[in-house]
């Protein structure tokens, strides 16, 4: 199994919407920023500030242009960081010159905070903050203590509230990636369990049997079964490996598929079906193909019986599996959680059926047989095939 591919460290990423209204925020503030100097200061100093202002206006839109393209991964991280460095040296030193352009330090420290993590985002940040205080305790000539700690508390809440979240950002990734590798080695070992464990204990009987017999003609019979049905878990164990599919599946048609799995473990059993048959999805041609190896495994391996059968019925929106022995039977209820020993069929089944939106149901009575019926939908709900197969 391919080892996943290295994640990026996780961090807050404002959705399109968010970003667009932070952006759009910017610029009105910074026109009406612009505006409110240019009518309060004289034509001379409005030339160089202004000039700054527009600076700042285009260092802004290539930064959040970049930013943009590096969320998408089409741009790597240092190739937009000189512009945010520049960007937030620009913006400094407008707000301290011209303290009206202060109310536009939110988007800037939005932007800060996108591009760096760790100590150069507490910087940055700072740097922002700062520079906010510094312009508005300069307008009040340096008198209202307000001006210059209102901006550094609102910064310093700025970055508790935004560390909290991305905090709560990174438990959650961790969060799904735990959950995510957890139904992996569930995928996985249903996998090995109907394919590599199922053949393997049929073959160790097969030789266990030719053992007790040898050197009588049955014994030959036997050892080759097993050096046949060896040969096939082989085979299933590479197409584990590789994707993970059922040999032939996609290709063969579905009963003769089904009458192959079943008869790796009991010669005479045969596919009976019912309805029309019509094409299916392949997550759940491949539930179907599973559920049959792994219940004709159990009627070789438990049941002792004299004749099984399986039955494939197609109804109008889905399609019936029943796989029936006349073996020894068992009750259901009391069967032992899995364990080294086995015990994983019955519950590996289910977990196939019903990740598919399907029902699974198992009838059996000592003495009398056993009964598997499965349900599935012919088209499984949307996002469920990753987790069946």
């Amino acid at each position: 199994m391919p080892a996943a591919p290295p994640q990026p460290a996780p961090s807050i990423r404002l959705d399109g919407r968010i970003d667009a209204v932070v952006h759009l925020g910017f610029a009105v503030l910074m026109v009406a920023s612009a505006v409110r100097y240019v009518m309060r200061h004289s034509p001379a100093d409005n030339l160089w500030t202004v000039a700054l202002a527009g600076t700042v206006c285009a260092l802004y839109a290539v930064t959040a242009v970049l930013a943009h393209q590096r969320k998408s991964g089409r741009r790597r991280r240092h190739l937009w960081l000189v512009w945010m460095v520049a960007l937030v040296a620009a913006w400094v030193a407008l707000v301290v010159i011209a303290p009206s352009f202060a109310w536009c330090s939110f988007a800037i420290f939005f932007l800060t905070r996108t591009a760096f993590r760790g100590w150069p985002a507490y910087v940055a940040g700072g740097a922002t903050a700062a520079a906010t205080a510094v312009g508005l305790f300069r307008v009040s000539d340096w008198t209202d203590v307000a001006m210059l700690l209102g901006p550094l508390a609102a910064g310093a809440l700025l970055t508790l509230i935004y560390d909290k979240i991305e905090r709560d950002q990174e438990q959650l990734a961790a969060s799904e990636r735990e959950a995510g590798i957890a139904a992996e080695r569930e995928r996985v070992s249903r996998e090995i369990h109907d394919t590599v464990t199922q053949g393997l204990a049929s073959s160790l009987l097969l030789l266990e049997a030719a053992q007790r017999s040898w050197p009588a003609p049955a014994a030959t019979i036997d050892v080759r079964k097993a050096t046949d049905l060896l040969r096939r878990n082989l085979a299933d164990t590479r197409s584990l490996v590789h994707e993970l599919s059922a040999p032939g599946l996609e290709t063969a048609p579905l009963p003769e598929a089904l009458e192959h799995a079943a008869r790796q473990y009991l010669d005479i059993i045969r596919v009976q079906v019912t309805g029309d048959p019509r094409p299916l999805a392949p997550e759940v041609r491949h539930a179907l193909l599973r559920v049959t190896q792994s219940a004709v495994a159990n009627i070789k391996l438990h049941a002792r019986a004299g004749h099984a059968s399986v039955t494939l019925g197609y109804l109008p929106d889905a399609v019936t599996l029943d796989v029936f022995d006349d073996g020894r039977g068992f009750d259901p209820g009391s069967v032992p959680p899995p364990s080294e020993t086995g015990g994983y069929g019955l519950r590996a089944m289910r977990q196939r059926v019903e990740q598919l939106g399907g029902e699974l149901s198992v009838e059996s009575t000592p003495g009398e047989g056993t009964i598997i019926a499965a349900q599935l939908p012919a088209s499984p709900p949307a996002g469920s095939s990753k987790e069946a197969l």
